[in-house]
């Protein structure tokens, strides 16, 4: 098979919960474990940092990976979803893995994951396991999928563990309650290995301690290790964090070249996590690799869609959050921007609290909801008939690229333009963007 046969194996034979949701979710460790061991278990030969969350991980993730690269080490990140190209998922210092790997590997072991049904995620995550090892990864950073305890990437026994936040999302899966969904994510907790919880809360803390003492962990609330005193923002592509570390009263000042106000939170979970592998883990990071490493997030990991600025008169910003918890902080900045009007293109996911969501946004957008092209996304009536409730001020479009065609000729060069509420209308922008001529 070419690299195009075998991307289309893939998403047919082994359909994916980024396209399909729910009917491609295998909860469960017994499969992946057998089809490791079948490969030789490459997943032991590197040291691991395992990131979980409801919101965050994936920023956090790519924080940490790339200050690993600027510490020297070759330095493996693997995340989901993907947004334009599958090999987005599996970088080795921030480059994809080859297309020729992939067929390689799909070519070599095909029979054995249909022998053992692998799920798409188990398949991917095996496959990056395997590319870590045959590329002499010293260190890879691992991304959790869906929740934590039965998440094809469990099977790995971290440096450390790391839990951005909990909220509710993915109630039919992990839970329907807070302590539910905590649970799933302390999951990843090992047996004296601790865990940095990012955000911490009276709903879900006892959950982490517990979990924590029944494996003799520790638990590092980020918020007790270091504390934020001020954000510049003072261009399009960076911004500015002046952070304490409490043990020492030691001052950080930092940049990163990625925007959107919630990074004030993942940037603290990242500084904790560092902090630790550099004082108490075989692994050497610098005060330099440290304050490069979040400075370089984006080039070195080719990060996209947190507050993404694609082009600029008009200002036009894109973002992955996606659910209630994310979309708070999107609508929080969106409400803050000193611009003449707005026009939000947005679309999303037939699984998430569509009235949780559309309550959160501000009433002065002018919104054009649409619907992007995979079986996952909620048709423009479902999210026409709630927003009409709510008295948003609204127009549909049948296509992302007709909806941001819509946005583009509606505003002035003063105004602005958003784009999100699904990874899906996101992974779309790309395309759209060489069309229709943005930055």
């Amino acid at each position: 098979m070419n690299y195009t046969q075998t991307l289309e194996f893939l998403f047919t034979a082994m359909p994916s919960f980024q396209r399909v949701g729910g009917d491609a979710y295998k909860p469960g460790l017994e499969r992946i474990a057998a089809f490791c061991g079948h490969i030789g278990n490459p997943q032991r030969n590197f040291y691991t940092i395992h990131v979980a969350g409801t919101n965050g991980k994936g920023s956090v993730s790519h924080m940490l990976a790339s200050i690993l690269r600027e510490a020297g080490y070759r330095t493996g990140l693997f995340t989901s979803p993907h947004l334009v190209d599958f090999r987005e998922r599996i970088r080795v210092d921030g480059e994809m893995i080859p297309k020729q790997k992939v067929v390689n590997f799909v070519d070599k072991h095909r029979e054995k994951m249909q022998q053992l049904d692998l799920s798409f995620f188990e398949m991917t995550a095996a496959m990056a396991f395997d590319y870590f090892d045959q590329s002499d990864v010293e260190v890879a950073v691992i991304e959790t999928g869906l929740g934590g305890r039965l998440d094809a990437t469990n099977i790995i026994t971290p440096l450390l563990s790391v839990v951005t936040n909990v909220a509710m999302e993915h109630t039919e899966y992990l839970g329907d309650t807070i302590e539910k969904i905590a649970s799933e994510k302390a999951g990843i907790i090992k047996k004296s290995i601790p865990v940095v919880v990012g955000q911490r809360s009276e709903g879900y803390n006892h959950i982490f301690e517990s979990r924590a003492a029944e494996l003799h962990s520790r638990v590092i609330y980020a918020e007790d290790e270091f504390l934020l005193h001020g954000i510049e923002h003072f261009d399009n592509e960076n911004q500015h964090f002046s952070v304490e570390r409490t043990r020492d009263s030691r001052t950080f000042e930092l940049d990163i070249d990625l925007l959107g106000d919630y990074q004030r939170h993942n940037i603290i979970t990242a500084c904790a996590a560092a902090d630790y592998l550099a004082e108490l883990t075989p692994l050497t990071i610098s005060r330099r690799a440290f304050r490069e490493g979040l400075a370089r997030t984006a080039a070195n990991t080719s990060l996209m869609g947190r507050w993404q600025v694609i082009a600029s008169e008009p200002y036009t910003v894109c973002d992955t959050g996606h659910n209630a918890d994310g979309i708070r902080y999107v609508a929080a900045q969106l409400e803050a921007l000193d611009t003449d009007r707005i026009f939000a293109v947005m679309g999303f996911a037939k699984d998430k609290d569509l009235e949780a969501i559309l309550r959160l946004l501000p009433k002065k957008i002018h919104y054009i909801f649409t619907r992007a092209s995979v079986d996952r996304a909620r048709c423009v009536e479902d999210i026409a008939a709630v927003a009409t409730t709510l008295g948003l001020d609204f127009e549909c479009a049948s296509t992302v690229g007709e909806a941001i065609a819509r946005a583009r000729s509606l505003a002035l060069a003063t105004d602005t333009i958003f784009i999100g509420g699904s990874n899906f209308v996101i992974a779309e922008v790309a395309e759209i963007a060489t069309k229709i001529g943005l930055d």
